[in-house]
């Protein structure tokens, strides 16, 4: 077996680069995607996000390193990996004056792999996950945005798939749309498939994903568990009290070193293990008066801009 091929893996690729001339838009990136993940690939505008995926899908040329796409090495096991792999890459596509179900009807027949016999069954059985059996019979192009992300997401499940891949699929939603797409990925995660997003729409991944890669300039800054990235952050405390030198005091002798900056008591807290109901209870219980009490991780964005120096509006 080839060392990059690990099994527990849907994705996996070692100093996975694509050079144009002298730049590399992508460079040398080693991704880990668990089976069973929903796995957020993040990175704003111009990072890399999409290139990687066209390459994992052998939709462009490798120009350095290795992948496997669930557990197949690329791009010789194009043949066996992509029919378990379905992909929404830069936006839906449709035809705009075919219904929702004709659509579905003409992208299966030029599936090589699809049986003729049980195309109107698959058809409306991917009508259906996605939520728009009613809407079947309508044009796609009086679909909204969030009818044609589904319907597209819908093309990609026509057969059974064991990855899905999806490029920006909140992208210009409006929020009913965005809800919409959010709990169709949930529950497509929940029947087994790894779900692969690409986004730079941070507030939407955060509440979705299991694991996360952060991309920045071509490169992956930071990837892993939602957990394991928490437990590398530091929490915040703030706190107001009408006796802040005995909450500074208080909190030292738990180890935490805290400021009093006239108003509020702020202190860094570095330990994953303390959390927000126990430490207040322990304040009270040390007779520290508590008017406001807040202790909180960074924010994805604010994790991302730690990584990189750089936030989601740069291109």
């Amino acid at each position: 077996m080839n060392d990059l091929v690990q099994p527990q893996y849907a994705i996996h690729t070692a100093g996975l680069t694509k050079s144009f001339g002298k730049h590399n838009a992508v460079d040398g990136i080693d991704l880990c995607v668990p089976r069973g993940s929903v796995f957020g690939f993040l990175g704003p505008n111009g990072s890399g996000k999409t290139t990687t995926i066209r390459m994992l899908l052998g939709l462009t040329n490798i120009s350095k390193g290795e992948v496997t796409l669930l557990g197949h090495p690329m791009p010789a096991g194009l043949a066996l990996a992509l029919p378990k792999v379905g992909a929404l890459v830069e936006g839906p596509a449709a035809y705009p004056y075919l219904s929702g179900r004709d659509n579905l009807i003409r992208f299966d027949a030029a599936d090589i792999n699809a049986n003729p016999a049980t195309r109107k069954e698959r058809v409306e059985a991917a009508l259906a996950r996605v939520g728009l059996t009613q809407a079947a019979e309508k044009k796609v192009t009086e679909y909204s945005l969030g009818m044609k992300q589904r319907l597209g997401i819908a093309n990609a499940l026509l057969q059974p798939r064991e990855l899905l891949i999806l490029d920006e699929p909140t992208n210009g939603l409006d929020p009913q749309g965005t809800r919409e797409v959010r709990n169709l990925i949930r529950s497509l995660a929940d029947d087994g498939i790894t779900v692969f997003i690409s986004s730079h729409l941070l507030v939407e991944i955060e509440q979705i994903c299991t694991h996360l890669a952060f991309m920045s300039r071509g490169k992956v800054v930071a990837q892993g568990s939602v957990e394991e990235l928490a437990a590398l952050e530091q929490q915040v405390l703030t706190l107001k009290s009408s006796h802040p030198e005995g909450a500074i005091a208080a909190l030292k002798s738990l180890g935490i070193s805290a400021t009093f900056d006239g108003e509020y008591v702020t202190a860094v807290v570095t330990d994953p293990a303390v959390k927000a109901e126990n430490l207040s209870k322990q304040l009270v219980e040390a007779g520290i008066g508590i008017a406001s009490f807040a202790l909180a991780a960074p924010t994805l964005e604010e994790r991302f801009v730690a990584l990189t120096g750089e936030g989601f509006e740069v291109a």
